[in-house]
């Protein structure tokens, strides 16, 4: 009986260890994710809500940075360099602040996005890029502190923050021309030295047809005037393989040139061991 109810404690202990109590987050997380062009925007946040409070002025002071949500800092990313108000930011992630005031409002990418809230010492030097934004009232109330990206076009948006009775709108441009141009270029161009050395490597480690990873390895080091050591290095592998021994060791004595230049050792060691090897058959 004594042994039962141990185990019926330890069992009861391990229970209460793991059992959590669920409740709804004041300001719950949100996230949100929007395509703009060829660039892609994501966006972490918490949303307090207004719940009878008057907020842009006295719970959000005027005149003071804002962290521009609740909790832990609002951040923004951007997967290419933007444009804002004349001004680049470059792609990455930043923490969004606000200094609200009546008349404008002062967007803020920060650099340093591990803070809980406003930085314990603002640095100025970690601020990527400042914008200057009227706000506009509203005549309706947004319960829920909203951020999202509105006035989708090919080349830019806008960045929208409401809650209470304002609405701020930021524009922001993307870089959707020089990138399709780029692709469009790319693509029409045809396969590049590294697509085809790729393609060569994949038929080699697979035990493919060695004739086409014979063609594309060579096709990759036209392509690539500088030879580079680790392509010549495959095109000897391939030559070997496929029983050409004279024409491996010749390739790899050009590898091994490019390596010893370079400083790569294990170029070195692999290259030397190959034509030990096949100087011996």
């Amino acid at each position: 009986m004594k042994k039962i109810l141990i185990a019926l404690a330890v069992i009861l202990s391990s229970i209460g260890s793991q059992a959590q109590v669920l409740t709804p987050q004041p300001s719950p997380k949100a996230t949100l994710n929007q395509i703009v062009g060829l660039t892609d925007v994501e966006i972490e946040y918490s949303r307090p809500g207004v719940k009878g409070r008057n907020v842009f002025g006295d719970l959000v002071p005027f005149g003071k940075v804002w962290r521009t949500g609740a909790n832990s800092n609002t951040t923004i990313s951007f997967s290419e360099d933007v444009v804002i108000d004349g001004k680049t930011l470059k792609k990455g992630k930043y923490a969004l602040y606000t200094l609200p005031k009546v008349e404008s409002w002062e967007i803020i990418f920060y650099s340093k996005t591990d803070n809980w809230g406003n930085p314990e010492v603002w640095n100025e030097a970690d601020v990527a890029l400042r914008a200057t934004v009227v706000p506009e009232m509203l005549n309706r109330n947004i319960e829920s502190f909203t951020i999202d990206i509105n006035n989708l076009d090919n080349n830019f948006a806008t960045l929208n923050l409401s809650w209470e009775k304002t609405l701020v709108s930021l524009k922001f441009e993307v870089p959707t021309q020089k990138m399709a141009m780029a692709s469009i270029d790319k693509v029409l161009a045809g396969p590049s030295g590294g697509d085809y050395f790729s393609a060569a490597q994949f038929y080699f480690q697979s035990n493919g047809d060695l004739t086409k990873a014979l063609v594309y390895v060579n096709k990759a080091l036209e392509l690539n005037k500088e030879n580079p050591y680790w392509y010549t290095k495959l095109k000897s592998l391939i030559q070997a393989k496929l029983g050409d021994k004279k024409g491996a060791i010749e390739t790899a004595k050009l590898s091994l040139a490019a390596a010893k230049a370079a400083k790569n050792n294990d170029y070195i060691k692999m290259n030397e061991d190959n034509i030990m090897e096949w100087s011996k058959k």
